[in-house]
């Protein structure tokens, strides 16, 4: 089993970076379809740049669920290794930012990348220790449930907050 996580893990990487970089221009390349936008970039916040790690990790989840049925932490497991790479992207894209200045695009890229394989090396670690993260697995997927909720419905109704604000243009939302 360690051999086929291992080769289960570098395809959820390769999957998640290259359909995230595709979301990334799907909305304008869909002639900013709402329903395209729901689920990828609108703009340029962080926020969406967080929705293009998101969907691509819960969607691969979703299918490599079917292969993981009976690893007892696999819920608990995907959503502590998406969280770990919705949380790098802004803290790395802020500290760099912050330190350096404006990012540029190939920055900004290998900090999504980065994010990607640190979410996934650590779901293969946890997948080879077998982990116990949380004890209900259910409550683990209405976790990341809720997460694509607030992705959705944030799309539409926007918090006035950084995070949220896209840098070109200087607005929020769809």
């Amino acid at each position: 089993m360690t051999k086929a996580i291992l080769i289960w893990q570098i395809v959820g990487f390769f999957f998640s970076v290259f359909l995230g970089s595709f979301l990334h221009f799907a909305y304008k390349l869909s002639n900013n379809s709402i329903i395209v936008g729901t689920f990828s970039a609108i703009n340029e916040s962080t926020w969406e740049h967080m929705k293009l790690l998101f969907f691509p990790m819960f969607i691969f989840s979703v299918i490599q669920f079917f292969f993981f049925k009976n690893v007892d932490q696999f819920w608990s497991i995907k959503l502590c290794g998406i969280c770990i790479g919705l949380t790098l992207i802004p803290v790395l894209f802020y500290m760099y930012n912050g330190i350096i200045g404006k990012s540029p695009a190939w920055i900004n890229i290998a900090i999504f990348a980065s994010s990607a394989f640190f979410a996934y090396l650590f779901e293969l670690k946890a997948f080879k220790d077998n982990r116990i993260l949380f004890s209900s697995q259910t409550i683990s997927f209405y976790i990341l449930l809720f997460i694509a909720f607030l992705f959705i419905f944030f799309t539409f109704i926007t918090p006035k907050i950084n995070i949220f604000k896209d840098p070109v243009t200087g607005k929020y939302g769809i």
